[in-house]
C-alpha cells in the first residue's frame, strides 16, 4: 500500500511521543527576577507560548561601569552557550553598553569564535586568575565590535582547575581578577566551560546572575535539575548574591511538537525567569563561527541577529539600572 510523501516541513500524522515531566526545584528562585508589568491580553504570542510584553528600546547610557557579571552556564555540551555568549554581548555593544566577554572554557570556543587564534595568545586568562603580576589590563584584547573586548582562552586553562585545589580561597579567584572590570564595564559575561567543577564554581561565585542557554530537548531539560541544585549551593556557601537572570531556549524549532512541549515544561518549572524571546536553529551560526564574528555584523538582517538584538533588549529590560 503506497503512502504519500510528506510535504517540506510537514509534520507527519502519528502522535510525537509526550515529553514526561522533570522535576526542577525552581521555588527558590521565586523572587528572583524583578516584578515585571502586566502583560496585555490582546498582545501576540511568542515561541514560549506566552503573550510577547512590551520591552521599551534601552535607554542610552552616558556613562560606563557599575558591571554586571553574568555567567552563561549549562553543564551540558552543545547548547548555543559559547554562540550566545557572542551573540548577546555583540547585540548588548550595539546598544551602546561596554562589554567584557571572559572566555572561561579551556577549548577556547569563545576565542575562536571571535576570530582569535588561542595558540596566537600570550597572556589568556589562565595567566590572569594564576598570575597575580597579570592585571586585567594585560589579558584583555580588542575585538572587531566596537564596545565589546575578550579575555581569551586556550588549553593552558586546563591546567588551572588541578593548580587551584591546593589555593587559599580558591572559589574566589575569578572574582578578584575581575573586580577591575566592574568600574569600567557594563556587563561582563563569562562564558563557562559544559562542567560543574572547580571553573564553574568560580564563574557562579564572581557573577551577579545566570543565564542559562538551553537547547529545546529533553536531555538538555534533565540537566537543569542539576544545575538548579549547583546555583543553590553556591548562593548558601559562597555568593548569596547570586541569582538567576533567565533561561533562554536555543536550536528551537517551532514546527515540532517535541521544542514545543520542552520549551512548555520549562516554562511550567520556571514561569517569568524563562525568556520571552527563543533563539532558532538556522545555519547561519555555524557560518558566524568560521567567519569569527557574531552574526549581528556577519548576517545583521538575519532572523538570528534580530532574535539576538531582542534578547539584549530583554536582559536590560529584565535587570535594571544596566
Amino acid at each position: 500500500m503506497s503512502t504519500q510523501p510528506l510535504m517540506p516541513h510537514e509534520e507527519p500524522d502519528h502522535e510525537a511521543p509526550h515529553v514526561p515531566a522533570v522535576e526542577i526545584d525552581a521555588a527558590a528562585f521565586a523572587e528572583a527576577l524583578p516584578v515585571k508589568e502586566p502583560v496585555a491580553a490582546n498582545r501576540p504570542m511568542g515561541p514560549t507560548g506566552r503573550p510577547m510584553p512590551v520591552i521599551p528600546e534601552p535607554a542610552p547610557r552616558e556613562s560606563h561601569g557599575n558591571a554586571r557579571i553574568i555567567a552563561m552556564c549549562n553543564q551540558k555540551g552543545g547548547v548555543g552557550k559559547t554562540t550566545t555568549t557572542i551573540n548577546l554581548g555583540a547585540s548588548l555593544a550595539e546598544l551602546g553598553r561596554k562589554v567584557l566577554l571572559v572566555d572561561f572554557d579551556p577549548q577556547g570556543s569563545l576565542t575562536v569564535g571571535l576570530g582569535v587564534n588561542p595558540y596566537d595568545i600570550t597572556t589568556s586568562v589562565y595567566n590572569l586568575v594564576m598570575d597575580r603580576g597579570v592585571t586585567l589590563d594585560d589579558a584583555v584584547v580588542k575585538t572587531g565590535v566596537p564596545g565589546l573586548d575578550l579575555v581569551p582562552s586556550n588549553i593552558d586553562l586546563s591546567a588551572a582547575e588541578v593548580q587551584l585545589v591546593s589555593e587559599v580561597a580558591r572559589e574566589q579567584v575569578l572574582a578578584r581578577a575581575l573586580a577591575p572590570a566592574i568600574e569600567e564595564y557594563d556587563f561582563v559575561i563569562i562564558d563557562c566551560q559544559p562542567s560543574l567543577g572547580l571553573l564553574t564554581v568560580n564563574a557562579l561565585t564572581a557573577a551577579h546572575g545566570v543565564i542559562v542557554p538551553m537547547e529545546a530537548e529533553f536531555f538538555a531539560l534533565r540537566g537543569v535539575a542539576m544545575l538548579v541544585e549547583t546555583i543553590q549551593k553556591v548562593q548558601d556557601r559562597l555568593n548569596p548574591e547570586l541569582e538567576i537572570d533567565g533561561l533562554v531556549a536555543t536550536m528551537f524549532d517551532a514546527r515540532t511538537v517535541h521544542s514545543r512541549e520542552v520549551v512548555a515544561r520549562l516554562v511550567e518549572a520556571f514561569e517569568d525567569k524563562v525568556f520571552h524571546t527563543a533563539i532558532n536553529r538556522t545555519v547561519r551560526f555555524p557560518e558566524t563561527t568560521v567567519a569569527g564574528e557574531p552574526i549581528t555584523t556577519f548576517a545583521s538582517t538575519s532572523g538570528g541577529a534580530y532574535s539576538y538584538r531582542q534578547l539584549a533588549k530583554e536582559v536590560l529590560w529584565r535587570c535594571p539600572g544596566t
